[in-house]
């Protein structure tokens, strides 16, 4: 397990799965929010979940996140699109609604710095993010990460355009 002041990453547990599913997935508006494709329903049980963790893909590291505290099950996070030769890769979380306004995100991030630079050696990690999600960007910005540019009217959210902010962190910036 990596270890945070407040939260642990840790493998996805198969007990996980159903709860990421319904307090994440099943919210209509925090999937849309959150992921690049339309909401769609997922059978309960089903391995199409995007929660069920395929552990030969190389592009893609899943954790499910825990409180330092007790071990609770407090969200899911990522890095993705991870590219060997240019050494980068995305940065992605989800808390779940119990666990949201405790300060746990930037500690999720900062967690998630230490495995792509010192775990995976990687050069660079970005988040993208929608303009009004306050949370990440101030989660991001406590790690480091730079504004890097705004993608104007680039998410579709529920029936209507966003702004996207594109945020960079390079290895030698990294202040653990």
């Amino acid at each position: 397990m990596l270890r945070g002041s407040k939260v642990g990453l840790r493998a996805r547990h198969e007990d996980d799965i159903p709860v990421l599913q319904a307090e994440l997935h099943d919210d209509v508006v925090n999937h849309s929010r959150a992921q690049s494709r339309p909401w769609r329903p997922v059978t309960p049980g089903s391995d199409r979940s995007h929660f069920v963790v395929d552990d030969d893909e190389e592009g893609l590291v899943q954790f499910s996140v825990v409180r330092a505290a007790d071990g609770t099950l407090a969200g899911s996070a990522a890095l993705w699109g991870i590219d060997t030769h240019n050494r980068s890769a995305h940065i992605g979380l989800g808390l779940l609604p119990s666990a949201r306004g405790q300060g746990l995100g930037a500690d999720v991030v900062a967690v998630l710095c230490h495995y792509g630079f010192v775990v995976r050696g990687l050069q660079r990690l970005q988040i993208e993010t929608l303009s009004d999600n306050t949370a990440m960007l101030r989660a991001a910005e406590r790690n480091g990460f730079v504004r890097e540019g705004v993608l104007r009217s680039s998410a579709w959210v529920m029936g209507e355009f966003l702004d996207e902010v594109l945020l960079g962190l390079l290895v030698q910036e990294w202040a653990p």
